[in-house]
């Protein structure tokens, strides 16, 4: 355990020796760009960026990398790689692969038993489930190999002092053990509210992978629509975290430091444990209200 997602993925990335490559797929989480990006520009790391469903094109980028980091689903474009084929051909060229499973969680999917060597969960999202702590895990094989990436990982982290509280620790635990129940509910809202806004003639674009509970939509006309949508609803919280039991949207490219791949009219939606109905009364008015007048 960390003390942050940040610090997790901060440390995994560390895995790979300086001057060393990486491979990663475009618009990922915008923390993990902003560390790889600068680490890039540095010198520190040679990081090629791909397009992750092109398993072909991957396959071909890791001659030479250390590392290939996957996302599945990406963050916030939603999009999923074939993971365990991904793996092979990592591990064929000699690179370890690291998988950022906090939007699917263990419940969807399990890059470990895929062949992945290490997994990364922001744990202030689904694991923990109540927006009420901030958390980050690096998981390994119970392997020998498993067992050395391990005890890096670890070393790491002590001397950053990115040791978690007890209390945050406890927190995850408490909501670990509700993960399968709200995220079934959570899973089953974002079903039906895909299915809904795929026929609205306010959005363009939905984005659902078919599991878990997030929903990225790409709303019709500007950036500043898009916002407009999010300023108007009044169940929705309009914030930047996820996972929790309530439903939280944004449009991701307010943020700076959000990749150039992320459409500027895309709202990112985390999808809560809600009445579906309600959510639907609030984003169809939310889209009314949020549309141009000019």
């Amino acid at each position: 355990l960390f003390s942050s997602g940040m610090a997790a993925i901060s440390a995994a990335i560390s895995l790979v020796p300086t001057g060393g490559a990486v491979v990663a797929p475009f618009g990922p989480y915008n923390g993990t760009y902003a560390v790889l990006s600068d680490a890039h520009a540095a010198g520190d790391l040679d990081v090629r960026w791909v397009d992750a469903r092109d398993t072909r094109a991957v396959a071909s980028a890791l001659d030479g990398a250390a590392l290939l980091w996957i996302e599945s689903p990406l963050n916030p474009l939603l999009e999923t790689c074939d993971i365990p084929t991904l793996v092979e051909a990592a591990h064929t060229r000699g690179a370890i692969v690291v998988c950022d499973n906090t939007f699917a969680t263990p419940l969807n999917q399990r890059p470990l038993s895929d062949g992945a060597d290490v997994v990364v969960h922001s744990v202030t999202k689904y694991l923990s489930g109540h927006s009420d702590l901030v958390l980050g895990a690096c998981v390994t094989a119970p392997t020998p190999a498993g067992e050395d990436l391990h005890a890096r990982i670890a070393r790491t982290r002590l001397l950053s002092g990115a040791i978690p509280g007890p209390t945050e620790a406890w927190l995850a635990t408490r909501g670990i053990r509700t993960l399968a129940v709200r995220l079934t509910r959570a899973s089953r809202n974002a079903a039906v509210l895909a299915a809904r806004l795929d026929g609205h003639p306010r959005v363009e674009r939905v984005r659902y992978p078919g599991f878990g509970a997030m929903v990225s939509v790409e709303i019709a006309g500007s950036g500043d629509d898009a916002e407009r949508v999010c300023r108007s609803a009044r169940l929705i919280s309009r914030s930047t975290s996820l996972g929790g039991v309530e439903t939280q949207w944004e449009r991701r490219r307010r943020h700076p430091a959000e990749p150039e791949t992320t459409p500027e009219n895309l709202v990112r939606i985390s999808v809560g444990i809600e009445d579906v109905d309600d959510l639907w009364a609030d984003i169809t008015a939310a889209l009314e209200a949020g549309q141009s007048t000019s």
